[in-house]
């Protein structure tokens, strides 16, 4: 492993990973909470939870967003074939897209559908969106399109991590593992 390579600060390290969690999760309690057969009680609570943390993943990569237009990430291997690094720019470019696409059409779609998001509606915020059925079914349409092209692009990252980390060992992966940076004494 190349650990002189050019690295991403601890947070935002931490802020990848948290995120990295936080996305799976949705994926997964999003295919699964729409299946038929699960108990009322379970697919209520995969909702709330999608729901809930769809919007703390916005929060997330608007803070995301704001931390890299300050701290930019660091530049790539010399040696990185060239259409590698724009698959990379491109899919990072889609990812930091849909992370802001996907809960936005999640919420137009709860909100002007009639539907709580708990956490917000407990804070006391409004609606930012008419109650409209062609509005939430246009979302609704956005955000299941979304979902499986987020879940083929996620796919394709991780693969593409293993591939730096695991086989080619380049430095690549290195740059934003393990998730804290620790201090050399």
């Amino acid at each position: 492993m190349d650990h002189t390579a050019p690295h991403y600060t601890t947070f935002a390290r931490l802020l990848h990973w948290i995120m990295a969690v936080l996305v799976l999760a949705m994926i997964a309690a999003g295919f699964l909470m729409v299946q038929d057969g699960l108990g009322r009680s379970l697919q209520n609570a995969l909702f709330i939870f999608h729901k809930n943390v769809g919007v703390l993943v916005l929060l997330l990569m608007v803070l995301r967003i704001a931390y890299r237009l300050i701290q930019p990430p660091p530049p790539l291997p010399a040696d990185l074939p060239s259409w590698q690094a724009r698959a990379a720019g491109a899919s990072h470019l889609a990812l930091y897209i849909l992370l802001v696409v996907m809960p936005v059409a999640g919420y137009v779609r709860v909100k002007s559908g009639g539907f709580p998001i708990e956490a917000l509606d407990a804070l006391g915020v409004p609606s930012l969106v008419p109650r409209s059925e062609g509005l939430a079914d246009l979302a609704k349409a956005v955000h299941h399109c979304g979902a499986f092209v987020i879940a083929g692009i996620v796919l394709v990252h991780v693969s593409a991590a293993f591939y730096h980390g695991m086989l080619r060992r380049d430095g690549v992966f290195s740059r934003m593992w393990p998730p804290v940076i620790r201090s050399a004494k």
